[in-house]
C-alpha cells in the first residue's frame, strides 16, 4: 500500500519526535532504532525509507530539539505570550525541566555524547547552538541596551550557565540543594549587574 506524501511527512516527523525524546531521556546510545521504531508505532524496515543512516535520524532529531526557544519566539510573534530573557530564565531553570529531560534542552541532556557524533551533526548543533546565543544576545540588548560585544558575551556565559545549572541540578541526589543550584543560577543570571 502506498502513502501519500503528506502521510510520509506526518510519519517522518513523528519518527523524529519520538528520537528527540528517546534520545534525551537515555543518551544517544541508549536507545535502538529497533526500539525507536516500535516506540514511533512503526516497523524497524521502513526506517531508511525516511533516513539514509542513524546519524541522519540524530542531527534531525537533535536539530529540532534545539528550536524550542525559536519556537516561543515565533509564538510570542504570533500572539502568544512574550518572551524575555528572564522569562527563558526562569522557563529552563525549573523542576519540571530537571525531571523530564526528554522535553528539555537536548545540550543539556547530551553535551558529552553530542561531541562525540558525526561531523555533520555537531554542524547541525553548532548552527542551532549559535542561533540560540544570538537569541539571547538579542533579548539581553533589549533588556539592558548593553552594547551587542557586552550582549553577546552574556549571553554565552547565559547558555552555559543554564545547561550546567540543569545538569548539576539533576545529578546531585539531595532535592533540597538541586532546588538550591536552579533557584541561586536563576537569580544571578536575572541580576543586572552581571
Amino acid at each position: 500500500m502506498r502513502h501519500s506524501k503528506t502521510e510520509k511527512a506526518n510519519t517522518h516527523k513523528r519518527i523524529v519526535a519520538v528520537a528527540a525524546k528517546k534520545f534525551r531521556e537515555e543518551g544517544l546510545a541508549g536507545i535502538g532504532i529497533a526500539d525507536l521504531m516500535k516506540e514511533a508505532g512503526l516497523t524497524v524496515g521502513g526506517f531508511y525509507k525516511h533516513f539514509k543512516s542513524r546519524d541522519a535520524l540524530v542531527g534531525e532529531a537533535v536539530g529540532s530539539s534545539l528550536d524550542m526557544w525559536k519556537d516561543r519566539i515565533d509564538a510570542s510573534a504570533a500572539g502568544g505570550p512574550p518572551v524575555t530573557y528572564d522569562s527563558l530564565i526562569d522557563i529552563y531553570l525549573t523542576e519540571a525541566h530537571r525531571n523530564h529531560p526528554g522535553t528539555g534542552c537536548p545540550v543539556a541532556a547530551l553535551a558529552p555524547d553530542l561531541a562525540r557524533t558525526s561531523k555533520r551533526t555537531r554542524a547541525v548543533v553548532n548552527q542551532k547552538i549559535r542561533n540560540n546565543i544570538e537569541l539571547l544576545a538579542t533579548l539581553i540588548r533589549g533588556t539592558n541596551g548593553k552594547g551587542s560585544g557586552t550582549a553577546r558575551s552574556r549571553a554565552i556565559i547565559t547558555y552555559c550557565a543554564l545547561v550546567g545549572a540543569i545538569g548539576m541540578a539533576r545529578a546531585v541526589s539531595d532535592e533540597e540543594l538541586s532546588r538550591e543550584i536552579l533557584k541561586t543560577v536563576a537569580q544571578r543570571l536575572k541580576d543586572p549587574a552581571l
